[in-house]
């Protein structure tokens, strides 16, 4: 199964940024992709009884595995305001044994934060609470998401414990914690953004609910870097180093507050790419991200080259 389409989707979500209006009414879609053989996919799964129309995620599991599955789950987005679990580049990580969740979420229009992160908790918490179910590993769940889904899945990482951002999405008796992130390009420090990201109708601003310069509390509260800590899940940041919607100083300040905090952390600018581009999907990128789920949602297989690079906080930054 081919990363074709993530070109396409990283378009998407910069039109998303740059134009809100623009995106809504023309948006980008490709065509989902086709879902590989030997994988069976569960679509419109309800994480939220009686909830909202976007409260719900596909699930796409193996047919040829014995035992528990461990499961990657896939944010996707769209500054927050658009944006589909159908298009899910971590579907082919089904092939490879894992079970993948793409995860719908309420956008701003529907709701402004928490909102967001609580959908997010409350599908952790769905997998964890049908873990027998679907033959899923409860203990070994990584999260993975792009621009706002790289937000996203970076609360995850950083805010796990954080009670206040549960909601009332239930299975409150389940963790919502991650064992592990991939961020991709997602912002860090909504205080920091800058330029006309703190225009009063910015993506940042409908998500927390008006202007950042006005309501620096809430933005603050919205922002990843606030909780990084030692109790963070170990993260996986690409960048792209000419993305001139999300700075590569967002990425670059979380990796840091996460290395000085002791989580194993690597830091992957992505040379000549911007929001996106086919650099994050290259040969060594994908082998990459491939060996960082492999360290840290199967303990049990061998680490090879990529991986022990992986295994040190001070590995920062990859040529």
């Amino acid at each position: 199964m081919k990363w074709a389409c993530v070109g396409m989707v990283g378009l998407a979500v910069a039109l998303a940024w740059v134009n809100p209006a623009a995106a809504q009414e023309r948006p980008v879609r490709p065509a989902p992709p086709r879902v590989p053989e030997g994988v069976r996919a569960l679509r419109d799964l309800s994480y939220v009884e009686g909830g909202h129309e976007r409260q719900r995620l596909d699930l796409y599991l193996p047919e040829r595995v014995d035992g528990r599955r461990p499961v990657i789950v896939w944010i996707h987005g769209g500054a927050w305001q658009t944006g589909s679990k159908d298009h899910c580049p971590a579907m082919r990580f089904a092939v490879k044994g894992y079970a993948v969740a793409s995860v719908n979420y309420r956008l701003s229009q529907h709701a402004v934060f928490p909102a967001q992160i609580e959908d997010c908790k409350a599908a952790i918490r769905w997998l964890r609470a049908n873990a027998d179910k679907y033959d899923l590993d409860p203990d070994h769940i990584g999260a993975w998401g792009a621009s706002a889904g790289g937000h996203l899945v970076a609360m995850l990482g950083t805010a796990g414990g954080v009670k206040r951002l549960e909601g009332q999405g239930g299975n409150l008796d389940r963790s919502s914690r991650v064992q592990c992130v991939v961020d991709w390009f997602g912002p860090s420090n909504l205080l920091t953004m800058g330029g006309w990201h703190d225009n009063p109708d910015s993506p940042e601003a409908r998500l927390i609910g008006g202007p950042v310069g006005e309501n620096q509390e809430k933005a603050r509260q919205a922002s990843p870097l606030t909780y990084a800590g030692k109790d963070s899940a170990p993260f996986l940041i690409m960048h792209g180093d000419q993305d001139h919607i999300v700075p590569p100083g967002q990425s670059e300040a979380l990796a840091e507050a996460l290395k000085k905090a002791g989580v194993v952390v690597t830091l992957q600018i992505v040379a000549g790419n911007g929001h996106g581009g086919p650099g994050f999907t290259s040969p060594e990128n994908r082998k990459l991200i491939e060996d960082f789920f492999d360290k840290h949602l199967r303990p049990g297989r061998a680490a090879g080259k990529a991986e022990a690079q992986l295994s040190s906080p001070d590995a920062r930054r990859r040529p």
